[in-house]
């Protein structure tokens, strides 16, 4: 982005697999996992597993019938989740590239999201958010809103944050399924959200439609309180969708600084100790050399053999 140079194209969706037909296969969703890795599904049915260093398609894996709709990344990497329009919610193993369980849905999810800790992940099919346990698959709750469902973000494994065809965002518990407060973040339809926490602060990111992108500040604490605003911008575009990325480099090179600035006070202050030591010891030892050049005992024998000398010169004179 610095740069502003074009680093690579998503051309895997645009041809059928092995036959270099062309088709229509617009990308619907896409996901990061680290820095090394892009999940992306889309209308062709397809999801490719891309490496974001040279931009090649690792492995493309027919995951629908129809479109996939949402996919979503296991916070260890070795799994995904997807959705897609034939109905259907299906477990993919990354690390071998493959279906390893596949559940039937009565209707079309077009959201599908894990939670923090990777122990639970929701559905989303229109107005409604079924929250899954991954060791049984089983539906342990369901949130119904009044309105469609445009987008959502975990803020905690047991807290959500929902957006609908709505300015208003409302934040849910998981477990007792109740609304703990709703705000109004915005004043046109909110597109998306998304939430992260830094240095313990719990942050949601909300764009609307009408071109803002919104930061607030969310104390769990009070989590019924209505968030405070941090900040606010006009990009006077018509957004879609968001995405947040964090400048990891800067904040390496920054804590970097801060344990380089640490050592290096470490460091002065030890070298203050070695030379402060040093310097008593060097003290110390003139000292005593200056005592022991004064007082040895070889000087005392002859200095006491003098001493006797000089008495018998005396008593003879």
């Amino acid at each position: 982005m610095k740069k502003k140079i074009e680093h690579g194209a998503l051309l895997q969706h645009n041809e059928v697999h092995g036959t270099g037909l062309n088709s229509h296969g617009t990308v619907t969703c896409l996901e990061f996992y680290s820095t090394a890795h892009l999940l992306s599904g889309a209308e062709d049915g397809l999801i490719c597993i891309w490496n974001t260093k040279r931009w090649e398609c690792l492995k493309s894996i027919k995951a629908h019938k129809g479109h996939v709709t949402s996919l979503s990344i296991h916070p260890s990497g070795k799994l995904a989740l997807s959705v897609g329009t034939d109905k259907t919610l299906r477990t993919w193993n990354l690390v071998e590239g493959r279906s390893a369980f596949i559940k039937n849905l009565k209707q079309n999810a077009h959201i599908i999201k894990w939670s923090p800790s990777g122990e639970k992940y929701v559905t989303v099919i229109t107005n409604k958010v079924d929250v899954y346990k991954l060791d049984t698959a089983l539906i342990t709750g369901t949130i119904t809103t009044e309105k469609r469902i445009s987008s959502l973000t975990f803020i905690t494994d047991s807290i959500l944050a929902i957006a609908g065809d709505d300015e208003v965002i409302r934040l849910y518990n998981c477990d007792s399924q109740k609304c703990l407060c709703e705000f109004k973040a915005h004043e046109n339809r909110i597109k998306d959200i998304y939430s992260f926490e830094r240095e313990g602060q719990h942050v949601i990111v909300t764009a609307s439609s009408d071109g803002y992108i919104k930061m607030w500040n969310l104390d769990l604490n009070k989590n019924k309180d209505v968030p405070s605003l941090l900040c606010e911008v006009n990009t006077k575009a018509r957004l879609t969708c968001l995405a947040v990325w964090f400048d990891q480099t800067s904040e390496i090179k920054e804590n970097s600084d801060k344990a380089a600035t640490s050592s290096q006070a470490n460091e002065d202050e030890k070298s203050s100790i070695v030379r402060k030591k040093k310097v008593c010891w060097t003290d110390k030892n003139d000292k005593t050399a200056k005592r022991d050049r004064k007082i040895t005992p070889e000087k005392q024998k002859l200095e006491t053999l003098l001493q006797k000398k000089k008495k018998k010169l005396k008593s003879s004179e």
